[in-house]
């Protein structure tokens, strides 16, 4: 099975207001860089779009190790907390509903097939995938403002 890196970046001016995300997916010396925008979203939503956009990208089951700036992305899978929203049908620990449900649910439809490990890397931080993916996903940002 193959061992593919994805970086992923989202991004917003205002939250809400107009969003962007980024995925760097590499194997071997290749890279694929994909990026989309929306006029009225979160910051967490383009973070999630952002592994949606990378799991969409990988064309077969791969050994995925996904980097990710975000705590709500990688405490989901490393803390389990979307199994505890699945079993509690989205509802977060204190009762309240998750928020995202719809994009939570995408993920996990797209990563069945790969064996995926979720790392946290400090954003600004010098890592130059993340950076690479932080300016990707501004720029994407940026496409929505008229």
């Amino acid at each position: 099975m193959k061992k593919v890196e994805l970086y992923t970046d989202g991004a917003c001016q205002g939250n809400p207001g107009p969003g962007g995300w980024a995925a760097l997916l590499l194997y071997g010396g290749n890279e694929k860089l994909v990026t989309g925008s929306d006029p009225d979203t979160t910051n967490n939503r383009m973070e999630l779009m952002a592994v949606i956009g990378g799991l969409e990208a990988l064309k077969e089951p791969v050994e995925l190790t996904v980097f990710s700036d975000s705590k709500y992305i990688t405490n989901a899978f490393n803390q389990h907390w979307i199994d505890n929203w699945v079993d509690n049908r989205w509802k977060a620990s204190t009762g309240k509903p998750v928020k995202n449900p719809d994009l939570w649910q995408k993920i996990l439809e797209l990563k069945r097939p790969h064996q995926i490990e979720w790392k946290w890397v400090k954003g600004h931080s010098g890592n130059v995938h993340n950076e690479r993916v932080d300016q990707a996903a501004v720029n994407a940002s940026f496409q929505t403002i008229p």
